[in-house]
C-alpha cells in the first residue's frame, strides 16, 4: 500500500471512530435508552445468565428488577413477578401490616412497608421505592444549589439553616457542625440505627413515628466532635430536605423536579412528605428503573446532560472520592457509597430491602437493581452477585 492510500485510510479510521465517540458522547436517554446488546457492547453474557437464573429460582429473594447500562446503551431489563399480597399477608409490626392483615392498613399513611399498595411499588405503578438510594439524589441537589448560588459552600454551618427551629436542646457541638460533616455521615450525633434492630430503640424508627422530623433530629444528643467519626443517620439526611428549603425557598421535589428531573426527561416519580410536609430525603423518593440509571449517567458523564452542567464536575469526584475510607475497597462520599471490588472502582447508592444504584466508571457501566427483601427470608447477596456479574462479563 503506498503513502497516500495509507494517510486516505488513516483519516477513514480515525473519521469512523470519531464518529462513533460523537455517538456515544451525544447518547443522552431523554426519553428513552437506545437499545444494545451483550454482545454489541463487547460483553460476556454468561455471567449474567448466571446471575438471571439465580434470580428466577428465589436465591436473591424479592427481586423486581435488573437493569444494565453499557456505553449509554440499554442493554439488559427484566422485570420479575413478586406476589407481595401473598408474600405480606400475615405480616405486621413497627414497618406496617401487610395484605388483608389490619383493618385499618391506611393508618401508616407511606410509611406502611409491608403492604402492597405502598411499598415496593407505589399505588401499582412502575415507580419502585428507593429508600436510601433517596440520599444519594438529595444530595445531588445540594450540589445543584451550590453551582446555583444558593448555597455558599460545604463549609457553612448546619444550624444557619434552622433558626427558626427550636436550638434550645441542641448540643453545642451541634452548632460547630457543617454542610460538609452532614454530607459524609460525620455529624457527631448520637444515632442507632445500623447497630440496632428495626424496633422502638432504632433511632430512624422514632424519626419516622415522630411529628416533626427536622426537629427530632435536632434535638439528639451529640456522642463526638463534628468531622472525626462516621455514624450512619438518617436523621442528617433529613436535615438535606430543611436545607435546601431554607436556601431555596422550594420544596426539595420542587427544587429537583426543575433542575433535575425536567432536564432528565423523568416525569413518573413519587416523593413522599413528612407530617409538616417536607419532603422525605432520608427515604421517600420512588422512580421508575430507567429513570434511576439516567441519575448514574449524569454521574458517569461528570455531571453534565446535553450540553447543561447540572451539577458541576467537582461535585461528582467529591461525591464519588472516598472521603471516608472503611478498608482497602469501602468508603463513603457524599451521601454515595464506594462500593469498589477486586480492584474495580464501583460508585454506589444502597437502599432498604436492596435498592441499589451502581456505576462503573472503567466499563462505562450502570446497573440498577430493585428488590424488596424485608420479610425476614434469608437470601444470598444480591449486591455482591450483581457487582461480581458486571465484573466477569467485562473482563472474560
Amino acid at each position: 500500500m503506498d503513502l497516500k492510500n495509507v494517510i486516505i485510510t488513516s483519516i477513514l479510521l480515525f473519521f469512523l471512530l470519531s464518529c462513533d465517540n460523537q455517538n456515544i458522547e451525544n447518547q443522552f436517554p431523554k426519553e428513552s435508552w437506545k437499545e444494545s446488546t451483550f454482545e454489541a457492547e463487547g460483553l460476556n453474557k454468561a455471567p449474567f445468565d448466571d446471575l438471571l437464573s439465580g434470580i428466577e429460582n428465589g436465591v436473591y429473594g424479592n427481586v423486581d428488577q435488573l437493569l444494565l447500562i453499557k456505553n449509554g446503551k440499554l442493554v439488559f431489563d427484566q422485570s420479575f413477578t413478586n406476589d407481595y399480597e401473598k408474600i405480606s399477608k400475615g405480616k405486621s409490626g413497627v414497618l406496617g401490616c401487610g395484605f388483608a392483615t389490619c383493618e385499618d392498613s391506611t393508618i401508616f399513611g407511606d410509611y406502611n412497608y409491608y403492604h402492597p399498595n405502598w411499598h415496593p411499588y407505589y399505588q401499582n405503578q412502575k415507580i419502585h421505592t428507593l429508600q436510601s438510594v433517596t440520599k444519594s439524589i438529595a444530595s445531588i441537589m445540594i450540589g445543584v444549589a451550590i453551582k446555583e448560588g444558593k448555597i455558599s459552600s460545604t463549609d457553612v454551618r448546619v444550624v444557619d439553616f434552622f433558626e427558626d427551629y427550636d436550638l434550645s436542646m441542641a448540643d453545642e457541638s451541634l452548632k460547630t457542625a457543617t454542610l460538609e460533616n452532614l454530607l459524609t455521615m460525620q455529624l457527631g450525633m448520637e444515632w442507632h440505627e445500623i447497630d440496632r434492630p428495626i424496633d422502638s430503640t432504632n433511632t430512624t424508627g422514632q424519626l419516622e413515628a415522630s411529628q416533626d422530623w427536622i426537629q427530632f433530629t435536632l434535638n439528639q444528643p451529640m456522642d463526638t466532635i463534628p468531622g472525626t467519626k462516621w455514624v450512619y443517620n438518617s436523621g442528617a439526611s433529613h436535615l438535606m430536605s430543611g436545607i435546601i428549603k431554607k436556601a431555596t425557598g422550594l420544596y426539595i421535589d420542587e427544587y429537583a423536579e426543575k433542575h433535575l428531573f425536567t432536564p432528565l426527561g423523568i416525569e413518573n416519580y413519587h416523593w413522599k412528605k413528612t407530617p409538616t410536609g417536607y419532603t422525605d430525603t432520608e427515604g421517600g423518593l420512588y422512580l421508575e428503573a430507567q429513570d434511576l440509571a439516567k441519575i448514574g449517567f449524569l454521574m458517569l458523564r461528570d455531571g453534565k446532560w446535553e450540553g447543561q452542567q447540572i451539577i458541576s464536575s467537582e461535585w461528582v469526584k467529591k461525591s464519588v472520592t472516598k472521603q471516608v475510607s472503611f478498608d482497602k475497597e469501602k468508603g463513603y462520599g457524599y451521601q454515595w457509597w464506594r462500593d469498589d471490588q477486586d480492584g474495580i472502582e464501583i460508585w454506589a447508592c444502597h437502599g432498604f430491602g436492596n435498592q441499589y444504584l451502581l456505576v462503573f466508571p472503567e466499563y462505562k457501566t450502570i446497573v440498577v437493581v430493585n428488590s424488596w427483601n424485608i420479610f425476614d427470608a434469608e437470601t444470598e447477596d444480591i449486591l455482591k452477585a450483581t457487582k461480581t456479574a458486571v465484573i466477569q462479563s467485562n473482563t472474560q
